[in-house]
């Protein structure tokens, strides 16, 4: 027999839409934003940093970061973001969701200035110090994926539940824009200040010393969206689900709950410490959990895994694929501070038409199409355009045909958006008990940084073709590159249909927390 639900968790699921919804999707979101601008701002200004500090004035072309480097500073956040994932991840169902929310927001305003104020002039000192602020930046935004998915799950409504979580995650699309439009204004203003020549003119004054400013001020501008959201992150209530279901204070829940929804909240407390949702102990490494969710689990991290190989890839090392195709010129042709406008000018036609509007489209079409089908779609898609770009790669390669090039590729960012990427985040927030929910989207989201690393240490390696970049070995190539990550692409959309579907029904009945232990749903759990 069913568990009965309380009152709150109830009236939560039924509320209809407020402006609670949406003062909570803005302050989640702004986190999102400002862990995309930190995340991504890296690649926008890494050859800024090969020129300043790895160019040899005896070689024809400007500096580049070593291998070694280059992968530390692309890769080194995302290794902070699977720790903080992991870490933050546990910590919010030990001590709740909002205990713990605003210190991710302090670490990544500290971190993001620090980042911008890295010591010293010389290569070492510069780099060494980068990578150890943008190591603990990491921890910062990794701490934001799990609470902030929880907290908006538990406190939407059923029926729009998918839309208020796609939306706060779609705030990272318009956080990667933001971040190559910050770019791009800094750049501008330096490059009409300080004029010079292309480094195949005058190798030497190709590189004015200010452009050592560009790069600071680009990463320090991530501290400012983080910093103006901590005072309403902490005037948050905690959300009811935890309070009633894993605190077992139900009365308390009520009371949040009533302010939040302007409405008196009469709950039944003699009933609520019996026979209600949520009264289950059992932990993440009993064989229950095990039986009821082992193979969601199963499904979250290996779907946002393959993904995120395909997705870091491609965000990360965008700069070096539009200079292989030729979309942007020689770096021998350009000066230091104009090769950033370039970068920048690219990934913000990228972000425009590609990647924000991807975001949005799950908004709107996630609790009428569902949360599998959208997954499924986006992982075919993506297949299909990377082996659009791989299997005729010389044809794209050709001048007249860059355009077509870009295109293809925005279409890639479009389906890894209105697909995987969103749903990924949003799944692991809905389909495990509240005890455990933020543990095992820190779990899922972890195993998806894990493919970012793998993505951005190998992809880095394995484009290289022939002649390589100078310090780098010859590997498979970019056009083989792709197909590797048409191959991830393929093998995510398999794992999907292990996904279940959350759409139009209560986190409870989701997470099975209204069956009596040892009962089980005989309905099919996944999306097909």
């Amino acid at each position: 027999m069913p568990r009965s639900q309380l009152t709150v968790l109830d009236k939560l699921d039924k509320a209809r839409t407020q402006g609670y919804h949406f003062l909570a999707i803005v302050i989640a979101g702004m986190g999102f934003f400002t862990d995309a601008y930190d995340l991504f701002s890296i690649s926008l200004v890494a050859k800024l940093l090969g020129r300043l500090y790895y160019t040899d004035l005896t070689y024809k072309n400007p500096g580049t970061l070593p291998p070694n480097v280059s992968a530390a500073v692309t890769g080194v956040a995302l290794c902070g973001t699977l720790s903080g994932q992991l870490f933050f991840g546990w910590l919010g169902d030990r001590l709740g969701r909002k205990s713990v929310y605003g210190f991710t927001l302090i670490l990544m305003v500290i971190c993001s200035l620090a980042s911008g104020l890295s010591l010293g002039h010389q290569p070492k000192g510069v780099i060494a110090t980068l990578c150890f602020f943008r190591f603990w930046l990491g921890f910062g935004v990794g701490g934001d994926y799990p609470l902030s998915a929880t907290i908006m799950s538990e406190y939407a409504n059923k029926k729009t539940r998918g839309s208020f979580i796609a939306a706060v995650f779609a705030m990272q699309g318009f956080g990667i824009l933001f971040a190559a439009l910050v770019s791009l204004v800094v750049s501008a203003a330096f490059k009409a200040r300080y004029k010079a020549p292309s480094y195949k003119d005058n190798r030497a004054g190709s590189t004015v010393p200010e452009a050592d400013y560009v790069w600071r001020i680009i990463l320090m501008f991530g501290s400012i969206p983080a910093a103006l959201t901590y005072y309403w992150r902490m005037r948050m209530p905690e959300t009811a689900r935890y309070t009633a279901l894993v605190a077992r204070n139900t009365k308390q829940a009520a009371s949040d709950m009533s302010k939040v929804l302007q409405e008196e909240i009469a709950e039944d407390l003699d009933k609520a410490e019996t026979d209600v949702v949520g009264a289950d102990q059992w932990g993440l490494f009993s064989p229950q959990f095990a039986k009821r969710h082992g193979l969601h689990l199963v499904a979250t991290t290996s779907t946002w895994f393959f993904l995120d190989i395909a997705f870091y890839s491609q965000n990360l090392f965008q700069k070096d694929i539009f200079s292989k195709v030729g979309w942007i010129p020689p770096a021998a042709t350009m000066n230091a501070i104009e090769e950033v406008f370039r970068i920048s000018r690219a990934q913000t036609y990228i972000a425009l038409c590609g990647t924000v509007p991807g975001y949005w489209f799950t908004v709107a079409f996630i609790d009428i199409i569902g949360r599998f089908w959208i997954q499924l779609m986006g992982f075919f898609f993506m297949t299909v355009f990377m082996l659009g770009l791989a299997v005729p790669y010389h044809h794209w390669t050709l001048p007249h045909n860059h355009t077509g090039f870009v295109v293809m590729y925005g279409l890639t960012f479009f389906f890894a958006n209105f697909g995987p990427n969103s749903t990924t985040f949003i799944v692991p927030a809905e389909v495990f008990p509240a005890r455990l929910r933020s543990t095992c989207h820190g779990i899922s989201a972890a195993c998806g940084k894990a493919g970012a690393i793998v993505g951005a240490f190998g992809f880095l390696y394995a484009a290289q073709g022939n002649p390589p970049d100078r310090g780098y070995k010859k590997a498979i190539g970019l056009r083989n590159s792709l197909f590797v990550l048409a191959v991830s692409n393929f093998l995510g959309m398999i794992m999907t249909l292990f996904v279940p579907e959350a759409k139009g029904k209560s986190l409870e009945e989701v997470a099975k927390e209204n069956l009596e232990d040892g009962e089980e749903d005989t309905r099919v759990s996944t999306g097909i």
